[in-house]
């Protein structure tokens, strides 16, 4: 039940309407019991009496009861799925608060469809915990000991043989089917998130896999998924149908029981008979409420396996963040000693980096495919946490800032940019959502993208949208945002090279003043930058100017020399 603390926690967030539903519940369950036990009393006394005043107050409790138990069932029907729902509510919120800091480093661990599988399906099937699994065995379980308490009156026999029946159907039974559940759980929350990640693969990668021919073997994969998982699903069904089946017999046979005990007591004298059909219509009425419980291993199983699920995600250790506002305004950064290596990864992908970059100035960070610079880019965003060393923005340590207001101050140009499916203008607007359609066209104009109308439809990941166009967009969107620190990577790569010396021309004037870092394979146009940093195998190996590099004759010149040849 551990697993499942943190769900029972946010229901009972609304223990009000919770209360109010086991109430109504119970209410419902009573009135039943009472009506049931109202007929066979009706039934034994009309039969041994012709008062016609007794029968009509009978008949009319009948009635009474009747009416009391649609309407607490209504009532409970009412205030159990409100209280769902809240649940579900707050349960959304709670997870993705503890979510949000993990991104996007989590993506690094889980695969998209698998994350979605759990965020959307596992938070969606805990809406049976309440409803299945917390709340049916409150209800049944003050229902019956009500009942064997009023039964007691009249025969103590009886009341221990109802007894017996409520430990059986409501202990015994659904914790051997729970037992029996884990035993033989075909994991089928995990087969959906496989299903989930080997669809999303499917969509995404359909193109590439008609190119290659081999979209039919991962079409027959994908059904193959599909079809464990739908057997899965087949398993969980029957055994829940058999779990069903054996706690109706355990019922009957109590009522059978109620029956034979009962008529033993009447004919020892011990029982009136005139009781003997109202006790057993109770008990038929109140074992006829265990038909949850049936149920109750199966979705006890399924909750705390989506609470795992989940949890798995959310334990992860969050960046430790503070709560310190980066001021707006000339910001340096500073990394010292700075270490790095991914998880489950050996090498680091960062070793003893140190740099400090000043308002200003512009540096250009190069080096061969794989020699750390991205990561490095990643770790003065403050994405992933330092294994050893200090990062400070501003001359205060990351540790103390919150991560929002860092990104708040930075203008950042990735390899990969993402675009919502909308329009340009609804793209632009995520920078600054109070800006005008004159500014953004002006910044559409800077990255020579003034053909774009503003109510130009951009598909879902910007599909419509040509490599270069994308960078473009991006580095407009940032140019609309208008901070002083600028982290670009690659962000001209796609584009013809006069373009991408135009759009680095009106960078440079717009932010005269501010700290650019710029990640490059290309290293043409560098004379203009103040700092060149060359990197390999995650370390700086040399550092300045273009022309104190060149002057060296070392790695950098190297580099220049190579790439001279090729493009010669």
């Amino acid at each position: 039940m551990n697993e499942l603390k943190h769900v029972l926690k946010q229901t009972l967030m609304e223990k009000k309407d919770v209360s109010i539903a086991i109430l109504f519940g119970f209410l419902a369950g009573i009135a039943s019991v009472a009506l049931m036990g109202s007929s066979g009393y009706l039934i034994s006394k009309a039969a041994l009496t012709s008062q016609m005043t007794t029968l009509v107050v009978m008949a009319a409790c009948l009635k009474l009861f009747g009416f009391a138990s649609a309407l607490s069932r209504y009532g409970e029907r009412l205030y159990s799925h409100r209280a769902t729902f809240t649940m579900l509510s707050y349960l959304r919120v709670s997870f993705f608060e503890r979510l949000a800091p993990l991104a996007p480093g989590i993506f690094g661990k889980y695969r998209s469809g698998d994350l979605l599988s759990r965020i959307v399906g596992d938070v969606e099937s805990l809406q049976n915990f309440l409803l299945r699994v917390f709340y049916p065995p409150v209800v049944l379980g003050i229902v019956l000991l009500s009942t064997i308490f009023f039964s007691s009156f009249f025969s103590m026999g009886i009341a221990v043989v109802m007894l017996i029946g409520l430990l059986l159907t409501v202990v015994a039974v659904p914790a051997l089917f729970s037992i029996r559940k884990r035993r033989t759980d075909g994991q089928v929350r995990a087969d959906r998130g496989n299903l989930a990640v080997e669809a999303t693969e499917f969509l995404y990668g359909f193109r590439d896999l008609k190119i290659h021919q081999k979209l039919g073997a991962k079409e027959q994969q994908l059904k193959s998924d599909a079809a464990y998982y739908n057997e899965g699903q087949k398993k969980e069904g029957l055994e829940e149908n058999l779990a069903q089946s054996i706690n109706s017999l355990v019922a009957l046979l109590v009522s059978f029981f109620v029956l034979g005990v009962g008529a033993y007591f009447v004919a020892a004298g011990e029982l009136n008979g005139l009781y003997l059909a109202m006790l057993v219509m109770i008990s038929i009425a109140a074992f006829e409420n265990v038909a949850p419980m049936a149920a109750f291993p199966a979705y006890f199983e399924e909750s705390r396996k989506a609470a795992v699920r989940l949890e798995e995600i959310v334990a992860e250790p969050a960046l430790q963040q503070g709560t310190v506002q980066l001021p707006s305004g000339p910001l340096d950064i500073k990394l010292t000693g700075a270490s790095f290596s991914y998880p489950g990864e050996k090498g680091l992908a960062v070793d003893d980096v140190s740099v400090h970059l000043k308002p200003g100035t512009k540096t250009a960070i190069v080096g061969p495919s794989g020699s750390g610079k991205s990561t490095l880019m990643q770790l003065m965003l403050n994405v992933f946490p330092l294994d050893h060393g200090q990062l400070s923005i501003g001359g205060k340590p990351v540790e103390t800032l919150a991560q929002e207001s860092i990104w708040r101050e930075m203008n950042v140009v990735l390899q990969e940019n993402h675009f919502f499916y909308g329009t340009i203008r609804s793209n632009l607007l995520i920078a600054d959502p109070s800006a005008s359609d004159e500014q953004m066209e002006q910044v559409l104009a800077k990255v020579q993208l003034e053909l774009f109308p503003l109510e130009m439809n951009v598909e879902e990941k910007g599909q419509n949208l040509s490599g270069g166009q994308k960078q473009r967009l991006a580095i407009a969107r940032a140019l609309l945002k208008g901070k002083s620190l600028w982290l670009l990577d690659e962000p001209v790569s796609s584009v013809d090279s006069l373009t991408g010396h135009a759009i680095y021309q009106e960078l440079f004037q717009q932010g005269e003043n501010d700290l650019f870092v710029i990640i490059s394979h290309d290293l043409a146009g560098l004379e203009k930058m103040d700092q060149i940093i060359v990197m390999e195998n995650g370390r700086i190996v040399e550092t300045g100017s273009y022309e104190e590099l060149m002057k060296k004759k070392s790695y950098f010149h190297q580099l220049k020399q190579i790439e001279n040849s090729v493009f010669a």
